[in-house]
Order: structure tokens, then sequence, then C-alpha cells
């Protein structure tokens, strides 16, 4: 969407990102090659892609390991020349090996990871590196030789940041105190499940909060995984929904956007009428009553 004076409008307003204001609504782009259903065709992915674009997003999340590399095959293909305005966001710590998603938790293979995505991507930097580490759920688990200190880690992406090949390292998966342990690197941004329904992550936001860094949730609706509540079916967010005339969706990600200013959220999706739903909710505005409700259902699955 645009403006008046012919600029994009940035959905849900903006927030910073790797030290460049972003739009607090993103995009990302895993389920463009990774769904419960067959994934959006090429044709289908680079419309989606090009009209979020337009449409005021410029916060991507991708990984090389997504679809492997067809994910950023499929962004180069749709957005290359990249807008100046385009943050790129990517993640290394696995990889595809071809049957499938195995750890890459290694300093070399994280330096490999990153390669393979400025290759896959066609760029010579890639704004944030998120590190996503395999301690404990969900997804992959790291045993062996995949079982690597932090800081070895994190030693790895500094260098490779002071080669100019990152621009800003973030993390993924982890407790507050590996967030305390890397403060020192320098951290642009947190990725951790959270949403209305589960606020484990609490600890974790308070010192993002604390430290200005940015927080990007993942699951911020739920998900397919075992144990994990879906946001948009629990009663008490889709009444809220009802009343205000909007989605149950639209009510759970407006809320993340209410909880912290430097909330940064990347819905996916494959389907060009849900990214407009997404976008919408930008401009859902809670009533403060109704956010004082969601505040409480933490852990309720009535």
């Amino acid at each position: 969407m645009t403006t008046a004076d012919g600029s994009r409008q940035a959905p849900g307003g903006t927030a910073t990102l790797a030290g460049r204001r972003v739009a607090r609504i993103g995009f990302g782009a895993m389920q463009l090659v990774h769904r419960p259903r067959p994934a959006a065709g090429p044709d289908t992915a680079m419309v989606v892609l090009r009209d979020a674009v337009a449409k005021g997003v410029n916060h991507l999340d991708t990984a090389q390991f997504y679809g492997a590399g067809a994910c950023n095959a499929l962004i180069r293909d749709a957005l290359h020349p990249f807008p100046d305005d385009l943050v790129l966001a990517s993640k290394v710590g696995a990889r595809d090996d071809g049957a499938g998603l195995v750890p890459a938790q290694r300093p070399e293979e994280l330096r490999a990871e990153v390669e393979a995505n400025l290759v896959g991507l066609g760029v010579e930097q890639l704004a944030v590196v998120n590190l996503r580490r395999l301690d404990a759920p969900p997804g992959l688990s790291a045993d062996g030789d995949q079982v690597v200190d932090l800081d070895s880690q994190l030693a790895e992406l500094t260098a490779l940041r002071d080669e100019g090949k990152i621009g800003a390292i973030g993390l993924s998966n982890v407790s507050p105190g590996q967030l305390r342990q890397a403060l020192p690197a320098g951290i642009a941004c947190v990725q951790n499940a959270y949403s209305v329904l589960d606020r484990s992550s609490e600890p974790l936001l308070d010192l993002c909060r604390e430290h200005g860094i940015a927080w990007v949730p993942f699951f911020p609706l739920g998900s397919a995984f075992p144990g994990v509540p879906k946001v948009t079916e629990h009663l008490a967010v889709v009444k809220a929904a009802a009343s205000l005339g909007v989605t149950p969706a639209q009510v759970g990600l407006a809320w993340q956007l209410a909880h912290y200013a430097q909330t940064l959220l990347i819905p996916g999706t494959s389907d060009p009428a849900h990214l407009d739903d997404n976008i919408a909710a930008g401009s859902v505005r809670l009533p403060s009553g109704t956010v004082a409700a969601l505040d409480h259902l933490a852990g309720s699955l009535d």
C-alpha cells in the first residue's frame, strides 16, 4: 500500500532491526516451500512475494535450508534486484542433506550455510543471520559433535560480520541465559516460540525489552506441533474477533504488536488473500480491555 506521496506504507508501523527501520509486519518465506498441503507453485509464490513488497513489507525471513535452496531461489527470482530498503534475514544451524534437515551447528557449517545463502539469494551481504540453537524443542535436536558451545558459534558469526558477509547477528530458540551470554557479541533480534497462549518465553522477552532487542516470535498463532495450542481456536480469541469484526488470527497478531513496540511479525503464507489478511492485522487496534483479557489466557485451553 502507498501513501499520498507515493511512498510505501509500513504495515503495522515500523520498528528497528539491525539499525534499519522495517515494517512491523514482515514475511516468513518458509511456507512458500513447506506446508502441510502441497506448497504453492513458483508462479503463485512469486506473486505473493512481489505483492508483499508492493504493500510495504520490507523484512523477509528465509533460510537456505528451506526447500533445499528452493525458497531463496524464489525470493531471488521474484525480487532481484532487491529494493534498497529490503532487509533479508536468514537462519543457520541446520542444512538439507538431500533427504531432509539435519543439524549443522559447528562453526564451519555455520559459515558454509552463510555462504550458501549469499549464493542462493545472489547478494554480497545478509542483513541479519539468526543462529538457530538446537538445545530444546521444537524440531531438530543436537547430539554428538553437533553439541557446540555458543561462544564458538558467536565467534564465527562475528568473524563473518567483520568480513561484511552479514550485517547483524540474531538468535533463535534460546534461553535467557544464552541471550545474556551472547550480549557482548551484539544481538539484533531474538526468535522464540511465543503467543498469547504460550508465554513461556516471557523472561526472554523481558530481557529483550531491557536491551532494546527486536523480538521476532515464531508460532505466534500456535502450530501443528503436538501440545502447542492454536490461538485461533481459543474461545476468548474467537469472541474478541467477532466483536471487532476481524479474524481470530488478526486478533492474535495484533496482541503481539501491542505487547512490545519492538515486536516484528513474520507470518507466512502462499495464498495472496491470506497475505492481505496478515497485513491488515497491522491496522487492528485492540481495546485496552481486550488486551487485558488476552493477557490472562496463557496456559488456558478453554
